[in-house]
């Protein structure tokens, strides 16, 4: 009786039918992945185009929603990768259902970030463009996305604020005014005159045309303070102009008491000497 032992082409042919299926659902898993964060990356690029386009959409909606067509795109990609390898919709969707309570830990966080950037974009406390001062942090808003807040300060630092951190703390807007007020405070020596003092200021102060007429400039005596007659002085202007104004009015005045006679006096120190036995 003839032994025929084992076929070892028999018995690699699968093998390697397996393997050659696995490197094919690898490379097209890839090809996928590749093709998908393209279309991801090019369809956000366009929807943010067409909204920027459009006068009625704020630039802040813009970004929102460039945002959430990337992330969706993604999450379809992501899907079409796992159907690559045999994972099924299904599956997904009732594993992810089982896990809900340990996923909602693991990410309360990302989660919290994505719930505060919707709230962000509902209800805007600010835009894109905005001054503001959120989680401790004051800069220029550049982008809101789903999970972040872009602000670069005012010497171009660029910084990432969790919308889960903006949300949960108090945001100060110092844009969503038209107008502002500033305030100065200048001390004067107490040999000099108060009301001389107050209308040089008011002087400077009418030859500004940034600074409004009204509501009028009000002037008043703030402190008397250890070495000086503190003068409180308080302007409106419109937001763009606060600081170009607040840097030429505290020059403007420091020139004007000079050539008024007007001293703006240093802080004092009295020193005592106690003489000693020898």
């Amino acid at each position: 009786m003839e032994d025929k032992g084992f076929d070892l082409a028999a018995l690699a042919q699968p093998l390697m039918f397996r393997g050659l299926e696995l490197a094919i659902n690898v490379g097209l898993a890839a090809l996928i992945f590749v093709v998908g964060m393209f279309i991801a990356g090019f369809a956000s690029r366009m929807v943010r185009r067409a909204a920027e386009r459009n006068p009625r959409i704020d630039k802040t909606l813009s970004s929102f929603f460039s945002s959430v067509v990337k992330y969706a795109i993604m999450a379809v990609v992501f899907i079409s990768v796992l159907n690559r390898f045999g994972v099924q919709t299904t599956s997904i969707v009732a594993a992810l259902g089982a896990a809900t309570l340990a996923i909602g830990l693991a990410l309360q966080g990302t989660l919290s970030n994505l719930a505060a950037g919707v709230m962000i974009v509902f209800f805007r406390p600010y835009r894109i463009g905005d001054f503001v001062e959120i989680a401790g942090t004051s800069g220029t808003v550049k982008e809101i996305t789903l999970f972040t807040t872009e602000l670069a300060t005012p010497d171009n630092k660029q910084i990432i604020v969790p919308n889960g951190n903006a949300w949960g703390q108090v945001i100060t807007n110092y844009s969503f005014h038209a107008t502002r007020r500033v305030d100065f405070t200048f001390g004067i020596s107490y040999d000099d005159d108060i009301n001389k003092a107050m209308s040089v200021i008011r002087e400077v102060v009418a030859k500004d045309t940034r600074i409004h007429a009204e509501p009028e400039a009000f002037l008043g005596v703030l402190a008397h303070n250890t070495s000086s007659i503190d003068i409180v002085t308080r302007v409106w202007c419109n937001t763009e102009d606060y600081w170009g104004i607040y840097f030429d009015t505290m020059k403007a005045v420091k020139e004007a008491f000079d050539a008024n006679g007007i001293e703006i006096p240093y802080p004092h120190q009295v020193e005592i000497h106690k003489g000693g036995e020898a």
